[in-house]
């Protein structure tokens, strides 16, 4: 399954991304992919508010992972921008985050490659015009089953 959208501005990255946490209330691996100023802390930042979750949401550019707990659910926002090795994850103890009732955002998950384990949906930003083009594609069965009515 392919969901593709067109997104012009910050606020409207963030109502996308709190329309998209509808769809993933009951975890995932999600992989974010976008050049630098894309717009993945954005849409992180909006589907943690659609989730329920108040506070700032900043990028876990040098910490590697901000974790965040709402309404029952785990939830992991890494960015591997700064990675310099896959086997780093392993240091870090990066099998223990991902269990049955967690939710991981991943930006720059091809640093990872190797120890992070395949994507369930695949979240691509890239620039149209004065915006963001937005194409989520369904990497996993599981994937396949949340993103059903998007």
């Amino acid at each position: 399954m392919l969901v593709e959208r067109e997104v012009f501005g910050e606020e409207a990255m963030v109502a996308f991304g709190q329309s998209l946490a509808e769809h993933l209330k009951t975890g995932a691996v999600v992989y974010l992919d976008g050049d630098l100023g894309m717009g993945k802390t954005t849409l992180v930042r909006g589907l943690l508010q659609g989730l329920g979750y108040v506070g700032p949401v900043k990028s876990p550019t040098y910490t590697l992972v901000e974790p965040y707990e709402v309404a029952g659910l785990e939830i992991y926002h890494f960015d591997l921008y700064r990675l310099g090795d896959p086997e780093e994850l392993e240091y870090m103890g990066i099998r223990d985050y991902f269990g049955g009732n967690s939710l991981s955002l991943i930006e720059w998950a091809e640093l990872g490659a190797g120890v992070l384990p395949a994507a369930d949906i695949i979240v691509r930003l890239s620039l149209i015009r004065q915006g963001r083009y937005v194409e989520i594609k369904a990497n996993s069965p599981h994937g396949e089953a949340l993103l059903v009515g998007m």
